[in-house]
């Protein structure tokens, strides 16, 4: 009578039961597909453009109007939850954008911060603070020309007429304009609220969602040179 060794039992037992998990498994993931089939991503754009989604802003009053800024792309604008795209942006001084945001009380009443905020090699400067009063057909540059990269807009939910700018400032240099800075009359001038150095810029600011009169700003000391980049420091 033939005598079988355990371990060789054990051994084709171990492979009997791997197969079967095997062909399981992959049972399940094709089953995965097929009803997965009617789930796929698709993008609704905007894609003729270079670069990031640096931001998007949604009109609260109109669900489907939308802003999108680009950071080496300029500004879109979609009217129908974005089935379509128009640039609103091309005729300004810059194509790189750092931030967009609606007007709460107007929604006519649009801002634009350029100068994508990133630190990379790549990305372009912009030239200050844009205002459309007209739904994006027309722009005026409200100032900061000197701020390089914005990266956060905020318009007072109690006065449109105050409006925060976190400023970045050059990635290639010291100075320019870097902090944050306020304005209560609209844009048409602008004041100085928080320095720190001139290497270190403001990269966000927040309200506090219970009182507006308290804001938190995110401070970020960095240079770009050839050969690296200088990011954080003491400041």
């Amino acid at each position: 009578m033939k005598t079988f060794n355990l371990k060789s039992v054990l051994i084709l037992l171990a492979g009997f039961f791997l197969t079967v998990i095997s062909y399981a498994q992959t049972s399940n993931l094709e089953s995965i597909k097929k009803a997965s089939n009617g789930l796929k991503f698709r993008p609704i754009g905007p894609a003729v453009m270079g670069g990031r989604v640096a931001d998007i802003a949604v009109n609260p009053k109109n669900p489907s109007n939308w802003y999108v800024a680009v950071g080496s792309g300029g500004v879109w604008k979609t009217t129908n939850s974005g089935t379509t795209w128009q640039p609103v942006f091309d005729h300004e001084g810059s194509y790189s954008i750092g931030t967009v945001v609606i007007d709460p009380v107007n929604p006519n009443i649009v801002w634009v911060g350029t100068g994508e905020n990133v630190s990379g090699r790549h990305v372009g400067w912009g030239d200050g603070v844009y205002k459309s009063t007209n739904a994006g057909k027309s722009w005026q540059n409200m100032g900061l020309k000197d701020s390089e990269h914005i990266g956060k807009i905020l318009i007072d939910p109690r006065d449109n007429q105050t409006i925060y700018v976190a400023a970045e400032g050059p990635l290639w240099s010291s100075g320019g304009q870097r902090g944050l800075y306020k304005s209560e009359d609209g844009g048409n001038s602008w004041t100085l609220a928080l320095a720190i150095d001139a290497n270190t810029g403001v990269t966000d600011v927040e309200f506090d969602p219970s009182n507006p009169d308290v804001l938190y700003a995110a401070a970020y000391e960095r240079r770009r040179k050839t050969w690296s980049l200088l990011s954080g420091g003491p400041n």
